[in-house]
């Protein structure tokens, strides 16, 4: 990690705080807002600007795994955008109705990799944040970190008291993105309910296990009802999937509470029973409120027991897709306009699939085998992070980082969480969470 000064040190805090701010309010909406997102990446772009010397000293002086994914994942993009010869392109998989309809226009003796160079570039781009949020994140002390995460569950808090207007409307009022109204869902600062319920899922996790600046006792009544209130946003936005996935940070704070068992006195356990109380009671306050035989939070789990699902089919014709492109794939971002000719017409449906509900099978189609191998190596690199966490004495900090990336690992194979600058950013800190809280004691990360 570079030596900061105070001031400098100051910057970056505020400056990462800043853009974590506006990612999660004005990026959750995915590729669909192109100006939000635009905004979002500038930001990043100046604050890029600013931290020049952390830039170069991040692909020094980090680890060298992580330099070497972070460099694949965006050299594989930009690959894709280099211009290759009309023979080299004859040779590829997938592109024969590209060649079709460039051979009726005016001929090319050039072609990019990408079916659509215009996608793959909003695909690269979209990695600016991230990157971004890498480089300030590396620069800072332990301490700064843990406050960056407090602020994200700040965000969650918020998130869901402004999605309570929009669950007491019935989406009458406070839908940042309207084209998505669903009556009673709490959507918060994003578009899609699974994207929204994994945020909280991700704010639970830090709330359970970051510590508290002042590590003071008293902060852990107000602890459990913050994960109450985040438990409750889960349910309210009706996802299936981040109502199963916040058994992740649950099931690590009751490991936490087991592990301070036994190193703590009878009198500190007592207190954490009575915050346990308090944070029980107050999910069953806010359940009680909402009760009903028309419940918001029956009809979210209700719909455990619903069978209408588009995804089997989307998967069948992605499949498909994936097959066609494999080993080399299409081009990042070019789903939506490739699966328009792959979808079969028994499985035509009057709404666009628009993405494949499956991050890694939409990767195969995109990124074919190199992009494979570039996902089986961040999972690698997180699973032997969170390994070594153990040793750490930071090890709860580590964990919260790894519950999060977790859950986007889990959900990305029913859905797409990391194609929102929301989580991209939100990705990012996690990872460098768990890797600067990670290291055992006087061990430097390889």
């Amino acid at each position: 990690m570079s030596v900061l000064t105070d001031s400098n040190s100051n910057r970056s805090f505020v400056i990462l705080a800043f853009l974590v701010t506006i990612a999660i309010i004005v990026g959750g909406g995915g590729v669909r807002y192109g100006l939000a997102n635009l905004f979002v990446q500038l930001a990043a772009l100046a604050a890029l600007a600013f931290h020049r010397v952390q830039f170069a000293d991040f692909w020094r002086k980090s680890p060298r795994a992580l330099v070497l994914l972070i460099g694949l994942t965006i050299a594989l993009p930009v690959a894709q955008l280099m211009p290759i010869p009309h023979l080299a392109v004859t040779a590829l998989p997938g592109r024969e109705t590209l060649l079709e309809a460039r051979s009726m226009g005016q001929g090319a003796e050039w072609f990019a990799f990408s079916v659509d160079p215009g996608r793959t570039l909003v695909a690269l781009s979209g990695l600016i944040l991230p990157l971004t949020v890498l480089v300030i994140t590396r620069s800072l002390a332990v301490q700064r970190l843990i406050w960056i995460g407090w602020l994200v569950v700040g965000l969650g808090i918020a998130s869901f008291l402004f999605g309570t207007i929009q669950v007491v409307s019935a989406g009458e009022t406070g839908l940042l993105y309207p084209e998505n109204s669903m009556p009673g869902v709490l959507f918060g600062t994003f578009a899609n309910r699974n994207t929204a319920g994994l945020f909280f899922v991700s704010a639970l996790s830090l709330a359970a296990l970051l510590p508290f600046p002042d590590h003071s006792r008293s902060i852990l009544i107000p602890r459990f009802i913050v994960c109450a209130l985040l438990v409750l946003a889960i349910v309210l936005t009706r996802s299936r999937s981040a109502i199963v996935l916040m058994a992740i940070p649950i099931g690590l704070s009751a490991m936490k509470l087991f592990w301070e068992h036994k190193l703590h006195s009878e009198q500190s356990l007592k207190f954490m029973a009575l915050a346990l109380a308090a944070g029980v009671l107050a999910v069953l306050g806010a359940i009680s409120a909402t009760a009903g035989t028309d419940s918001r939070l029956a009809q979210s789990f209700e719909r455990f027991e619903a069978r209408e699902d588009a995804r089997s089919e989307i998967w069948d014709d992605a499949v498909y897709s994936a097959q066609r492109y494999w080993p080399m794939g299409a081009g990042m971002g070019t789903f939506d306009e490739i699966f328009q000719l792959d979808e079969s017409l028994e499985n035509l449906a009057p709404r666009r699939a628009g993405r494949a509900h499956n991050d890694y099978l939409e990767i195969a189609i995109e990124a074919g085998l190199p992009g494979i191998a570039l996902v089986v190596g961040w999972l690698f690199f997180v699973i032997w992070l969170s390994w070594r966490a153990r040793r750490s004495p930071m090890r709860w900090s580590a964990w919260a980082g790894a519950a999060t990336l977790a859950a986007i690992a889990l959900q990305s194979a029913i859905d797409y969480p990391l194609r929102s600058q929301a989580f991209l950013g939100l990705g990012a800190f996690a990872l460098i969470l768990l890797a600067q809280m990670s290291k055992p004691p006087n061990e430097s990360v390889p």
